[in-house]
């Protein structure tokens, strides 16, 4: 799904024409990367968490020139559903043999 798709949904069930809607969704967007790039998470009861997380630094290597390089320790966005989202999704959505192989 697209945010096209969403902007689309959200309209033909609200009857909210799809500007409104599009002007509306890219301001959640908005508000959602200026609160996280400031180091503040986002918490929405019963979908879930937007939360900025710490990554450690570490050594990594660059396999082309052979050589090792040191990646600093950084913050990432991260998200964590929420307990009754991760249920629903759990239940409704089926497993496909395939995807179960290793």
């Amino acid at each position: 799904m697209t945010k096209a798709d969403i902007v689309n949904e959200i309209s033909e069930k609200t009857g909210i024409e799809k500007i409104a809607v599009q002007a509306a969704v890219e301001s959640f967007m908005k508000v959602l990367k200026n609160h996280m790039s400031e180091g503040k998470n986002i918490y929405l009861r019963g979908f879930g968490s937007f939360i900025v997380k710490k990554r450690a630094e570490k050594t990594g290597r660059n396999i082309s020139k052979n050589t090792t390089i040191i990646i600093p320790a950084h913050y990432i966005p991260s998200f964590k559903p929420a307990k009754t989202f991760a249920e629903k999704v759990k239940k409704s959505v089926p497993v496909k043999p395939e995807e179960n192989k290793q």
